[in-house]
């Protein structure tokens, strides 16, 4: 009779684990392990992401609002914008011209006739005494003669 090598029944053999399963276990749970991580840095990482895009759009308003004060600096100090504030502002023209302001009046906007405004007499100055009075009261002490 011959022996064969005694054999282990089903159950026993699944029951054992095997070098290969525990590595694959292993390389499974740091799997997901890593995934997990990458996952929450990603969704640690979206507030950032958005701020930085934030940031970004208003550095360059910023670099545009710059870029137009430069331009308006330039023009401001070039003799174009002189000229022109003397015209409009300043009121002044150059030699052979003539500055007409336009003025309205109240009767041509409102068809009222315009109120007379009683004409009142100002002194603008206290009349100046006479020299003699000055020295008068200098040495006395009564009002001059009259």
């Amino acid at each position: 009779m011959t022996q064969h090598p005694p054999t282990q029944s089903p159950r026993r053999r699944r029951g054992r684990v095997t070098s290969v399963q525990i590595t694959f276990a292993a390389f499974l749970a740091i799997g997901l392990l890593l995934t997990l991580s990458f996952s929450s840095r990603i969704t640690a990482g979206q507030p950032l992401e958005s701020f930085r895009d934030e940031v970004m759009a208003e550095i360059e308003a910023l670099r545009e609002e710059q870029a137009r004060l430069i331009a308006e600096r330039e023009y401001a100090l070039s003799d174009a914008f002189v000229e022109a504030w003397a015209r409009s502002e300043g009121k002044m023209v150059r030699e052979g011209e003539i500055l007409i302001i336009p003025v309205p009046v109240q009767s041509q906007l409102t068809n009222e006739p315009i109120e007379q405004v009683p004409l009142v007499n100002i002194v603008t100055e206290p009349p100046s005494p006479e020299p003699w009075t000055l020295w008068w009261s200098l040495f006395f002490d009564s009002p001059p003669p009259q």
